[in-house]
């Protein structure tokens, strides 16, 4: 009985780092799927200057979190998350305060940073509070704070714009539910850790795991598939299909198949079927990107959105899985730095890539380039990294 109570799956820090993970994208998701629609419509920005603008909130969270692993690695990691996190809330007062385009993009890019750390940091914290028996089940059940955010943070948005018609009490909500998550990890109370002597010298396998860079190459294709997909989904539902407040059904069913897919991946991940739901996820992935891009209709918006749902939820935690088992447990912020670098690599090109297809071929391009790009991922998968995994795995 005592061994079952020590092995608690959900025990106070495991829900406490769920539970201010999930404010931490929930405060990220009121904004994201508007802030197209408030370039536009703010600052008369075309489909080009929006994907410069937000693209650089992708690429500086992919710079800091490309020294977030290390970071994590080498110092506090509480102490390193609270930073990371009171940065995160407090530039939500930065959008309130901008009043030009460019301003805007500043405080937009600047505020990259510290959600790179902060996200590091709190799925790391995450990791570590997990019993280790149950810490592969963990790290699927982790990522429901960010799919259920992912699932009514648009459609509370949506509403509460559609009641207020004010962006401004969107950036001012935001700011507080952040602030709140600062206060709940800051509660946390985290195991020692234990000393690690003869550190080897700093390299470049500190930053990036090395061993896990066709799992990464492989998760950029992906990044950039759904980064192309999610950042113009608002725009080309409105323009093209006249959908004026479908975005947050869209952003809704997206969740609802990562949610299922979650729920029955993280069984089959306790399982030890690492590489099974990998494959699984990919595949079916590819296939909600291409009824994306081949049938413009309502069917395969929001049919594209359940469908892709479900294949990146049993995708993403288990390529999470695959880097935490390429490393010793004194990398984990390396690995988990990798898996985001790479989606966030993915996501920056994604979104800066697809804007300028957009703008000069049209979405319908832009989507099929990002399915080509999921396929291409795909077949990277099943020709090399997969072996390289089993390969090179500790556990």
């Amino acid at each position: 009985m005592e061994r079952e109570i020590r092995e608690k799956l959900w025990n106070a820090g495991y829900v406490k780092a769920w539970t201010a993970n999930f404010l931490l994208y929930f405060s990220f998701m009121l904004l994201s799927p508007l802030l197209p629609l408030y370039l536009s419509e703010t600052f008369g920005a075309d489909k080009e200057a929006i994907g410069i603008v937000l693209s650089g909130y992708t690429l500086t969270a992919l710079a800091m979190r490309m020294l977030s692993g290390y970071v994590v690695d080498t110092f506090p990691r509480k102490t390193v998350l609270l930073i990371g996190y009171f940065f995160f809330a407090l530039f939500f007062a930065g959008y309130l305060a901008a009043g030009s385009l460019l301003l805007f993009a500043i405080v937009r890019t600047l505020h990259g940073a510290p959600f790179g750390l902060a996200t590091i940091a709190n799925s790391t914290v995450a990791i570590d509070v997990l019993p280790s028996s149950r810490r592969t089940e963990g790290i699927g059940y982790y990522g429901l704070s960010n799919n259920v955010a992912t699932a009514i943070g648009p459609t509370i948005a949506l509403a509460i714009y559609g009641a207020v018609h004010s962006y401004d009490w969107l950036f001012a909500l935001s700011l507080l539910l952040a602030g709140i998550g600062w206060v709940v990890d800051s509660t946390l109370r985290l195991p020692a850790r234990p000393t690690v002597k003869n550190r080897p010298p700093l390299s470049l396998d500190r930053f990036f795991l090395l061993k896990g860079w066709s799992q990464g190459l492989a998760m950029i294709c992906y990044g950039l598939s759904y980064g192309v997909v999610s950042t113009y989904i608002a725009i080309y539902g409105k323009e093209e299909l006249g959908i004026t407040g479908g975005t947050g059904l869209f952003f809704l069913l997206l969740a609802v198949g990562l949610i299922l897919s979650r729920l029955t991946g993280s069984r089959t991940l306790r399982q030890g079927k690492i590489v099974q739901n990998a494959a699984l996820g990919m595949s079916v992935s590819v296939c909600g990107y291409l009824l994306f891009a081949g049938m413009h209709n309502l069917w395969g918006y929001y049919g594209a959105a359940l469908i892709i749902g479900l294949g990146n939820g049993h995708l993403f935690p288990a390529f999470q899985t695959m880097f935490i088992n390429l490393t010793p447990n004194d990398r984990r912020g390396t690995a988990n730095s990798t898996l985001y670098v790479s989606w966030d690599v993915g996501i920056g090109v994604g979104t800066f890539v697809g804007g300028s297809v957009a703008e000069y071929f049209g979405f319908h391009a832009a989507f099929w380039m990002a399915w080509a790009i999921n396929a291409l991922g795909v077949a990277i998968f099943f020709l090399y990294a997969r072996r390289s995994f089993l390969k090179n795995r500790l556990r």
